[in-house]
Protein backbone atom coordinates (compact mmCIF):
# COMPACT_ATOMS: atom_id res chain seq x y z
CA UNK A 1 0.00 0.00 0.00
CA UNK A 2 1.15 3.47 -0.74
CA UNK A 3 0.97 6.23 1.76
CA UNK A 4 -0.38 9.53 0.34
CA UNK A 5 1.85 11.57 2.63
CA UNK A 6 4.98 9.69 1.59
CA UNK A 7 6.93 11.98 -0.77
CA UNK A 8 8.63 8.96 -2.34
CA UNK A 9 5.39 7.31 -3.17
CA UNK A 10 4.71 6.26 -6.73
CA UNK A 11 1.44 8.16 -6.71
CA UNK A 12 3.24 11.52 -6.83
CA UNK A 13 3.35 13.15 -10.24
CA UNK A 14 6.91 13.18 -11.65
CA UNK A 15 8.58 16.56 -12.00
CA UNK A 16 9.19 17.71 -15.57
CA UNK A 17 11.95 20.14 -16.49
CA UNK A 18 10.67 23.08 -18.52
CA UNK A 19 11.95 23.27 -22.09
CA UNK A 20 13.72 26.61 -21.51
CA UNK A 21 15.65 25.23 -18.56
CA UNK A 22 16.58 22.10 -20.52
CA UNK A 23 17.76 24.20 -23.50
CA UNK A 24 19.80 26.43 -21.16
CA UNK A 25 21.41 23.39 -19.51
CA UNK A 26 22.22 21.79 -22.88
CA UNK A 27 23.74 25.05 -24.09
CA UNK A 28 25.88 25.21 -20.93
CA UNK A 29 27.09 21.64 -21.39
CA UNK A 30 27.86 22.33 -25.06
CA UNK A 31 29.86 25.44 -24.16
CA UNK A 32 31.72 23.53 -21.45
CA UNK A 33 32.68 20.83 -23.98
CA UNK A 34 33.84 23.44 -26.49
CA UNK A 35 35.89 25.26 -23.84
CA UNK A 36 37.43 21.99 -22.69
CA UNK A 37 38.39 21.12 -26.28
CA UNK A 38 39.99 24.56 -26.73
CA UNK A 39 41.84 24.23 -23.43
CA UNK A 40 43.05 20.75 -24.35
CA UNK A 41 44.30 21.95 -27.75
CA UNK A 42 46.09 24.90 -26.16
CA UNK A 43 47.68 22.64 -23.53
CA UNK A 44 48.90 20.19 -26.17
CA UNK A 45 50.29 23.05 -28.25
CA UNK A 46 52.09 24.50 -25.24
CA UNK A 47 53.47 21.09 -24.31
CA UNK A 48 54.94 20.65 -27.78
CA UNK A 49 56.38 24.17 -27.56
CA UNK A 50 58.02 23.40 -24.23
CA UNK A 51 59.43 20.15 -25.64
CA UNK A 52 60.85 22.05 -28.63
CA UNK A 53 62.42 24.65 -26.32
CA UNK A 54 64.08 22.01 -24.16
CA UNK A 55 65.26 20.04 -27.19
CA UNK A 56 66.78 23.15 -28.71
CA UNK A 57 68.36 24.19 -25.41
CA UNK A 58 69.80 20.72 -24.91
CA UNK A 59 71.36 20.71 -28.38
CA UNK A 60 72.74 24.18 -27.74
CA UNK A 61 74.29 23.20 -24.43
CA UNK A 62 75.88 20.17 -26.09
CA UNK A 63 77.34 22.35 -28.85
CA UNK A 64 78.60 24.88 -26.30
CA UNK A 65 80.20 22.15 -24.18
CA UNK A 66 81.85 20.60 -27.23
CA UNK A 67 83.24 24.01 -28.23
CA UNK A 68 84.57 24.57 -24.69
CA UNK A 69 86.28 21.19 -24.72
CA UNK A 70 87.83 22.02 -28.10
CA UNK A 71 89.19 25.26 -26.64
CA UNK A 72 90.49 23.55 -23.50
CA UNK A 73 92.35 21.02 -25.64
CA UNK A 74 93.85 23.72 -27.89
CA UNK A 75 94.85 25.91 -24.93
CA UNK A 76 96.37 23.00 -23.03
CA UNK A 77 98.38 21.96 -26.07
CA UNK A 78 99.60 25.54 -26.57
CA UNK A 79 100.64 25.80 -22.91
CA UNK A 80 102.45 22.46 -22.97
CA UNK A 81 104.27 23.52 -26.15
CA UNK A 82 105.23 26.78 -24.45
CA UNK A 83 106.55 24.93 -21.42
CA UNK A 84 108.58 22.65 -23.65
CA UNK A 85 109.99 25.64 -25.54
CA UNK A 86 110.92 27.27 -22.22
CA UNK A 87 113.08 24.25 -21.38
CA UNK A 88 115.14 24.85 -24.51
CA UNK A 89 115.87 28.52 -23.71
CA UNK A 90 119.52 29.46 -23.32
CA UNK A 91 119.34 33.15 -22.39
CA UNK A 92 117.07 35.51 -20.46
CA UNK A 93 116.42 37.56 -23.59
CA UNK A 94 115.18 34.44 -25.43
CA UNK A 95 112.95 33.66 -22.45
CA UNK A 96 111.49 37.16 -22.47
CA UNK A 97 110.90 37.02 -26.23
CA UNK A 98 109.24 33.61 -25.98
CA UNK A 99 107.15 34.71 -23.00
CA UNK A 100 105.99 37.87 -24.77
CA UNK A 101 105.18 35.97 -27.94
CA UNK A 102 103.24 33.34 -26.02
CA UNK A 103 101.31 35.97 -24.04
CA UNK A 104 100.34 37.82 -27.26
CA UNK A 105 99.19 34.58 -28.93
CA UNK A 106 97.28 33.55 -25.81
CA UNK A 107 95.49 36.91 -25.67
CA UNK A 108 94.59 36.75 -29.37
CA UNK A 109 93.37 33.18 -28.96
CA UNK A 110 91.32 34.08 -25.89
CA UNK A 111 89.74 37.00 -27.74
CA UNK A 112 88.84 34.82 -30.73
CA UNK A 113 87.50 32.05 -28.51
CA UNK A 114 85.41 34.49 -26.49
CA UNK A 115 83.95 35.97 -29.66
CA UNK A 116 83.11 32.50 -30.96
CA UNK A 117 81.44 31.52 -27.67
CA UNK A 118 79.38 34.73 -27.62
CA UNK A 119 78.19 34.07 -31.19
CA UNK A 120 77.33 30.48 -30.30
CA UNK A 121 75.46 31.63 -27.20
CA UNK A 122 73.43 34.13 -29.23
CA UNK A 123 72.63 31.47 -31.82
CA UNK A 124 71.50 29.00 -29.15
CA UNK A 125 69.37 31.65 -27.44
CA UNK A 126 67.69 32.58 -30.73
CA UNK A 127 67.04 28.94 -31.64
CA UNK A 128 65.68 28.23 -28.16
CA UNK A 129 63.34 31.22 -28.28
CA UNK A 130 62.06 30.44 -31.78
CA UNK A 131 59.40 27.87 -30.73
CA UNK A 132 58.11 30.35 -28.15
CA UNK A 133 57.89 33.10 -30.77
CA UNK A 134 56.10 30.80 -33.21
CA UNK A 135 53.59 29.73 -30.57
CA UNK A 136 52.99 33.30 -29.43
CA UNK A 137 52.42 34.39 -33.03
CA UNK A 138 49.43 32.04 -33.16
CA UNK A 139 47.73 33.89 -30.31
CA UNK A 140 48.93 37.47 -30.62
CA UNK A 141 49.10 39.70 -33.65
CA UNK A 142 52.22 41.84 -33.94
CA UNK A 143 51.84 45.48 -33.03
CA UNK A 144 51.56 47.82 -35.97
Amino acid sequence: MTNATDPFSASIIPFEVPEQVRAFAEKGVSQARDNYAKFKDAAETHNSTIEAVFTSASKGVSAYTAKLMEFVKANTTANLDFAQDLLAIKSPSEAMELWTSHARKAFETLSAQTKELVELTQKVAAETAEPIKQNAAKYYKPAA
